[in-house]
């Protein structure tokens, strides 16, 4: 169980959102809407969609310019070579939509593993 982690989710469209909580919660991760519980340091781990404020990554460039330093897993459709570039400056792991299997907890799990050791 991971219910000591709280992964904050950006995700703009609401059923997907529910969708990703019911999910991880049921994967035994602590999950919450990120643009509603006020965004703290203490994150474990955060889920930025592509898409969220128009450009996931420029958003997570100004949570890190606002010392927000939480690993972080970009979710993203078929995503350009530019993207990934643009992702792997940030080190952040790129998950692909649609999610079919368990990819995200397994990515979560090895962030939470790795940030937990260091």
């Amino acid at each position: 169980m991971h219910e000591d982690h709280s992964i904050l989710l950006f995700e703009s469209d609401q059923a997907v959102l529910s969708s990703l909580q019911f999910a991880l919660t049921l994967q035994g991760f602590m999950a919450e809407d990120g643009s509603t519980s006020g965004l703290s340091a203490a994150a474990s781990c955060l889920v930025i969609d592509q898409r969220y404020r128009a450009d996931g990554l420029a958003f997570l460039a100004q949570l890190r310019a606002d010392g927000i330093k939480a690993p972080a897993v970009l979710l993203a459709t078929n995503p350009t070579p530019r993207l990934q570039r643009r992702a792997e400056a940030f080190d952040v792991a790129i998950i692909e939509k649609p999610l079919l299997g368990d990819e995200l907890p397994v990515a979560l799990h090895a962030l939470l593993t790795s940030s937990k050791a260091a």
